[in-house]
């Protein structure tokens, strides 16, 4: 009897001693999550210095330095077109303390134009996009051609007469070009045009300035001071809504509303998995350092449209545009190795 009454306090002791445990440690968990963050935070940036994607996100850390409990370190991780960056993300542990810029470049052009690629779209976890880059193309300003029209017709009168740059094999400007010259009627772009590719979208706008090139479809902001300065003579804009500054009329406005999916974009990005209150955490930083009046002017100042996306708008767009993309790559040939 005194046996079986040791062993039921022993029991006791244990079961109580197991709860105290499991309490505990669910504390401690409890308290490690609502810590997060609790060490640096690192913001990979697929792209070189200077850039479209840099100076995105390097203008978005500042108002996020100023709400986010811990140091941002934004580093830039280059090659293979983005995909470098990208990859030393997804292979990151998901657990909030590496996240990128995503781009169009990143997460669009290269999983449709590449046909070997080290990562897919659905191992990323988005926050959501918040930047809009307007595609608009453009010739030189003593350029003899004054509309799109007057483009298209140069095309058809004498392929392989016109030419148009871009950033390099495979980018967002490759892409659009073709895309934009299918849907005004020519039908092979690729056969019909001289695809000029350098190194980086400054050189590609310099081309269209000095003549090497004949025109440009590229992201507004990069050609802003050009247009600007009255350097080149923009010919029209993708989105549905005028682009200030850029006296051209709109896909819309020409009757080509499918060229409203042809824009650049950048968002916040992450391994697939991550944890809902880090995701949490992550929108409600995001919606307050977009809202900032310095990052807003800043944006908008080079042709960027501020425009906030949740995770599921996000991912709808991003998958939409991918699939835009796709259909054309595979119409005309155009994917690359890589």
């Amino acid at each position: 009897m005194i046996g079986r009454k040791m062993r039921g306090l022993q029991r006791s002791a244990i079961l109580g001693l197991t709860a105290v445990a499991l309490g505990v440690g669910g504390l401690v968990s409890a308290a490690a999550a609502a810590e997060y963050p609790s060490r640096p935070v690192t913001v990979v940036i697929p792209y070189g210095p200077g850039g479209a994607t840099d100076i995105s996100g390097r203008t978005l850390s500042v108002p996020l330095g100023k709400l986010i409990p811990q140091p941002i370190l934004t580093v830039n991780r280059t090659g293979a077109g983005g995909a470098t960056g990208t990859v030393s993300v997804r292979n990151a542990a998901n657990d909030g303390y590496t996240m990128m810029i995503a781009r169009v470049g990143s997460h669009t052009v290269n999983p449709a134009m590449k046909a070997t690629l080290p990562y897919k779209l659905d191992e990323f976890d988005f926050v959501g996009v918040y930047e809009i880059n307007p595609v608009a193309c453009a010739v030189a300003a003593n350029s003899d051609i004054k509309t799109m029209e007057d483009l298209v017709a140069k095309v058809k009168a004498k392929p392989k007469s016109v030419s148009y740059s871009s950033s390099g094999v495979g980018s967002l400007l490759h892409i659009a070009g073709a895309m934009v010259m299918r849907e005004f009627g020519v039908e092979n772009p690729v056969q019909d045009l001289i695809h000029i590719p350098l190194k980086g979208g400054g050189a590609a706008a310099t081309a269209v300035l000095s003549g090497t090139a004949t025109f440009i479809c590229t992201n507004s902001s990069a050609l802003a001071s050009f247009v600007a300065n009255k350097q080149l003579r923009p010919l029209m804009v993708t989105t549905k809504e005028p682009v200030p500054g850029f006296d051209a009329p709109t896909a819309a406005d020409l009757g080509k509303p499918n060229l409203h999916q042809l824009v650049g974009w950048s968002g916040i990005a992450g391994p697939k998995g991550l944890p809902e209150d880090v995701k949490e955490k992550w929108r409600g930083w995001l919606k307050d350092a977009v809202a900032d009046q310095g990052f807003l002017d800043k944006m908008t100042a080079r042709g960027s449209v501020i425009q906030l996306m949740d995770p599921e708008e996000s991912q709808a767009f991003i998958q939409n545009q991918y699939e835009v993309f796709r259909k054309l790559v595979d119409d005309l040939g155009m994917r690359v190795e890589g």
